[in-house]
């Protein structure tokens, strides 16, 4: 990204969280919102951020993507402490995070009690939603993989 680009796009987002501002300081009720904001950064750091990093330990010990392989004195070498190596490292970071991302975006829907009295409140079927938007996760992280596992083949063979 330019350095034009990158300045637009944090003008941009400052302009973005001032109007959130105004919309918060609005609406006059300061006190949900920062009892809501406290359950944001506790729910992040007492559950979150825990069990993403423990996610991240158990997936970097895993043999999950096979072996790294390369000529170490005319053997074929594993994966250094069974961590993932190579070209699937950071697509599966990557789409793990997106899937976080998206199913914390769709919690609240998804955990929501029974049927609403007013059925235009959530008129969707949120969980086949939620489904369908991780499938297409895996779908382009496979993708992606593909055709970096493509690439790497081409530059060895050439």
């Amino acid at each position: 990204m330019s350095g034009y680009a990158r300045w637009a796009s944090g003008v941009l987002g400052v302009a973005l969280m001032g109007v959130g501002v105004a919309l918060v300081v609005g609406t006059g009720d300061m006190g949900s919102v920062a009892v809501w904001l406290a359950g944001a950064i506790v729910l992040h750091d007492g559950l979150i951020a825990p069990l993403v990093l423990g996610a991240g330990l158990l997936w970097g010990g895993t043999r999950a993507c096979g072996p790294v392989r390369g000529p170490v004195r005319g053997r074929v070498r594993g994966s250094v402490r069974g961590r993932v190596r190579g070209p699937v490292r950071g697509p599966v970071r990557g789409a793990f995070t997106v899937a976080g991302c998206l199913t914390m975006v769709a919690l609240p829907v998804l955990l929501r009690p029974g049927t609403p009295a007013n059925s235009s409140v959530l008129p969707l079927d949120y969980v086949r939603g939620w489904l369908l938007s991780l499938g297409a996760v895996v779908v382009v992280t496979g993708a992606v993989i593909g055709v970096r596992v493509l690439r790497r083949g081409q530059r060895r063979r050439s």
